[in-house]
């Protein structure tokens, strides 16, 4: 179940025992989550012409799946990952399917499609934060760790542009319903295939958590969980108003949208990158302080896009914010595992993951508010002064958190020594 390595590299996390199994079975899965929102958007919108709905429907899929992603991890966390998938990932593919059934021809009723989008949300399987869960059961080596994180951010990013693709490809052959139908077939093969593999069958469930919730633990489900919450939240707000910016941007100067896409394609691209360059470095700063730093780089970048006063600028500014957004998201799920006890980790990665949902919600919806009143340059300032603004509540709280001496007590640590030692204070009561 472990591997180490003197020299920790994307290799040798794939060389964990088991690894590479469970892996490529949850990437499966994951998958449908990259096609449904475009494939259930399309299918609604053919299905009502009405572009109002489809966007309602969208909504409250979204917010139910967000808003419910932790007390489904919990449930993980209770019972075990081979118990409580399987029923979340069956329920979820036979309301997508009911969906596509109800969808694949004009005149459904958008209540209807509501109702039953409500119901697939609230059954979303959490397949990314159990994933992490694996990564963190499985590296014995420490250091290895931030490599398996930063190797699923990396795939988490191809697959959220890869399942549009092949959301457009399905669709050039069937109705759009077809494609919500394959999102909910993969789910359901994903995530069978994931719980069926030796990595996560030796994982029981943790039952119930024996010690009694006082404060914060009572309030988030684990203590310490706030800064990378935070954190995420800011990375959330900033990309959620990133679309709508770039779009004004170019409208303002005569483009069109095929070049907007281009420019989206490459924030994800940037992040891939900065994602495998940061995996492949071994840190010796505390991960939050990292933290900090990387969601204020991300917070400049934005800040100064809007100077650019060309697209192709423009373009290399948004590269250059893509390269801290993979690493950000990265070390707060790395700062959440560290924070969490064995029995809430699945739970304390699924706080992090709602924090950049829920943020990329709201600033999309800023944005839509702002867009209009405001000049591009002042809002990717306002973006970028989002990020920076959680960049300084992390940096703030990691620095009243830190014991007196910790940092030259830390100043020559390795990796691995200071990813222990600051799982173990968290974890100590």
């Amino acid at each position: 179940m472990s591997a180490t390595s003197s020299r920790p590299s994307y290799a040798a996390v794939l060389r964990i025992p088991y690894a590479r199994r469970a892996f490529a079975a949850v990437l499966v899965g994951r998958l449908s989550y990259g096609m449904v929102p475009v494939a259930v958007l399309l299918a609604v919108t053919r299905a009502t012409g009405s572009y109002a709905v489809a966007g309602t429907v969208m909504a409250l899929f979204g917010a139910t799946s967000v808003s419910l992603s932790p007390a489904r991890a919990a449930l993980v966390d209770r019972y075990g990952p081979r118990r409580a998938l399987p029923p979340m990932a069956s329920s979820y593919a036979v309301l997508l399917g009911l969906l596509a059934v109800a969808s694949w021809r004009p005149g459904a009723s958008g209540p209807v499609l509501g109702a039953v989008a409500v119901a697939a949300g609230a059954c979303t399987p959490p397949l990314g934060p159990t994933m992490r869960t694996v990564w963190s059961e499985l590296a014995a080596d420490r250091g290895l760790l931030p490599r398996a994180y930063s190797l699923d951010g990396v795939a988490e990013e191809l697959l959220f542009v890869s399942g549009p693709l092949v959301v457009g490809a399905v669709v050039q052959v069937a109705a759009p319903a077809a494609a919500v139908a394959l999102g909910a077939v993969l789910v359901v093969a994903g995530t069978f295939a994931f719980v069926a593999s030796p990595a996560v069958a030796r994982m029981p469930g943790r039952g119930a958590v024996s010690e009694r919730p006082t404060g914060r633990r009572r309030s988030w489900g684990v203590a310490g969980i706030v800064p990378p919450v935070v954190a995420a939240g800011g990375v959330g707000l900033s990309l959620g108003a990133l679309d709508l910016l770039v779009l004004a941007f170019a409208e303002q100067r005569g483009h069109g949208d095929d070049v907007v896409a281009w420019i989206f394609a490459a924030l994800s691209a940037g992040s891939a990158v900065g994602g495998l360059l940061y995996g492949a470095v071994e840190w010796r700063s505390g991960a939050r302080v990292r933290l900090s730093l990387l969601v204020a780089g991300l917070g400049l970048a934005l800040a100064g896009a809007g100077l650019a006063p060309g697209l192709a600028v423009l373009t290399g500014a948004v590269v250059c914010a893509g390269l801290f957004v993979a690493p950000a998201l990265t070390t707060a799920y790395l700062v959440a595992d560290a924070c969490a006890p064995a029995a809430a980790r699945t739970r304390s990665g699924a706080w992090v993951n709602t924090a950049v949902n829920a943020g990329v919600s709201a600033g999309a919806a800023a944005s839509g508010l702002l867009v209009a009143r405001v000049s591009p340059t002042l809002g990717f300032a306002l973006a970028g002064g989002t990020a920076l603004l959680a960049a300084t509540v992390v940096g703030v709280g990691s620095r009243r958190g830190r014991p007196a001496g910790s940092a030259a007590g830390t100043a020559g640590h390795t990796t691995e020594q200071v990813a222990s030692a600051e799982a173990r204070a968290a974890r100590s009561p």
